[in-house]
């Protein structure tokens, strides 16, 4: 073989290796972006419960206030059918982007439902009202802080297929760009 040739050999070995390294970093931080996910979604499954119970609790005593009980449920069912889309693919940019449409539906509503319970003393003292509560309040915290690790996966994934030269394999082997909550 000519000297020539080994060099070609040689080049074709280091971008095969440099493909292969650049594949495995892209490949397990779409890996943290699913990861970051699941801690979100359960997150999300547990507010949904929590939300659901309270309605129950008072809903018979907030009879006059049906339009701040009607928008809760309406904003949960928002969430709840966006979230069942991005479990199926949390990478994908448009089902995340209308998640946090919903999330931020969700976000209008439960203040409102909130203050209302506030307002009606004889509800926060009913303990099926209080445990869900409490649930929310815990929640809250722990929701920010997954959805901001979740983004921060996100961001570290569009990052790493948007630099070069690891952008000239996104088109080969189809990765996509993620979107944040």
């Amino acid at each position: 073989m000519t000297e020539a040739l080994w060099w070609w050999l040689a080049l074709l070995a280091v971008l095969g290796f440099w493909a292969l390294g650049a594949y495995n970093r892209i490949v397990s931080l779409r890996a943290a972006v699913g990861s970051a996910w699941l801690l979100h979604d359960g997150l999300i499954q547990a507010r949904q419960k929590a939300i659901g119970s309270l309605l129950d609790a008072v809903e018979p005593s907030l009879q006059a206030e049906r339009a701040a009980t009607e928008a809760i449920v309406a904003a949960q069912v928002q969430v709840a059918t966006a979230a069942e889309v991005v479990r199926r693919r949390p990478i994908a940019l448009h089902p995340v982007e209308v998640l946090a449409k919903a999330e931020s539906a969700m976000t209008a509503a439960l203040p409102r439902l909130l203050a209302l319970v506030d307002q009606h003393a004889e509800l926060k003292r009913q303990a099926t009202v209080q445990v869900p509560l409490l649930a929310l309040s815990e929640l809250v915290p722990r929701e920010r802080f997954s959805r901001q690790a979740f983004n921060e996966a996100v961001g570290h994934y569009n990052r790493a297929i948007g630099q070069l030269p690891t952008r000239l394999l996104v088109w080969v082997f189809g990765f996509e760009p993620a979107g944040s909550l």
